[in-house]
């Protein structure tokens, strides 16, 4: 079960984290893969040959215009849509729903959460009924733990903040112990400073855990600033128009990172390619 999806029926627990830093391997391979969903006037393709691939330990980026398909690509790699051509591989077997190590983190945290549990309650949503009571304590008190919000277990959604409400949902995900996240701009809805605070809550966590990560933005910063690599995806239906390597140093700093030559190199690249792929 996914915990962002409390009515769908339990699956199997996912395995424990894989040992910090541990890195190389594919998790995701995408050949040539389309999506089309069905329309009054017929078909219609969202996706079209779409490649990609997903390393262990790895930070994707996939930033694009809004009705490009980024979230339908999302859905796909998190065994949600159904694909109509090509092939999804996780961890070299074809997708036939969804993998129970992978977990999706949506932007709407507010709906997410269910408002009369507390957060320890909402973190232990998806293992319900799947583990023992101590092996669910243990998991929601670690998940809390590495999010920073311990000392908010007994306290309701409605009294945090918004960034401290994307926290919880960010750690629901985690006492799954996923060995990938995928992320629909977990961040877009917050302020600026907030914002910055959870994009390197998340690089932390992304070292703290070992756990792939494939996140969607409109924001090409932040695709930059917390990516190993950005994909960018344009067009209808949505292709992967370029891939681009982040080569900027580690660990990253929101002041120092932003003002370094290659940064903005990279900042400026990404915004060429989106502009002339809109105005072809």
């Amino acid at each position: 079960m996914n915990p962002q999806s409390p009515g769908q029926p339990a699956g199997p627990v996912p395995p424990p984290f894989p040992p910090p830093l541990q890195k190389g391997g594919l998790v995701f391979s995408c050949r040539d893969a389309c999506v089309e969903l069905p329309h009054k006037d017929g078909p219609r393709r969202i996706l079209a040959d779409i490649s990609l691939e997903l390393s262990r330990g790895e930070i994707l980026t996939i930033v694009g215009p809004s009705g490009t398909g980024k979230t339908t690509l999302l859905r796909l790699l998190g065994g949600l849509t159904p694909i109509s051509r090509g092939t999804v591989d996780v961890n070299g077997r074809p997708i036939a729903g969804p993998p129970a190590d992978v977990v999706i983190v949506f932007q709407d945290y507010s709906h997410a959460l269910l408002q009369w549990r507390t957060v320890a309650r909402n973190v232990a949503l998806g293992l319900e009924g799947r583990l023992p009571r101590s092996e669910i304590k243990e998991r929601v008190d670690d998940a809390l733990r590495l999010v920073r919000l311990g000392a908010h277990a007994d306290d309701h959604p409605w009294q945090l903040s918004g960034g401290m409400q994307q926290r919880v949902q960010i750690a629901r995900a985690l006492a799954l112990r996923p060995a990938v996240l995928l992320m629909d701009e977990p961040f877009a809805a917050l302020d600026a400073m907030t914002k910055a605070a959870l994009q390197d809550e998340l690089l932390r966590l992304r070292e703290a855990t070992g756990a792939s990560v494939v996140f969607v933005t409109h924001d090409i910063e932040e695709a930059v600033y917390l990516g190993d690599r950005v994909a960018v995806i344009t067009g209808a239906p949505g292709r992967i128009e370029r891939t681009v390597a982040v080569d900027l140093p580690k660990p990253r700093d929101q002041i120092v990172t932003r003002q370094l030559p290659k940064f903005l190199e990279l900042r400026y690249l990404l915004h060429q390619a989106i502009g002339q792929t809109e105005h072809a």
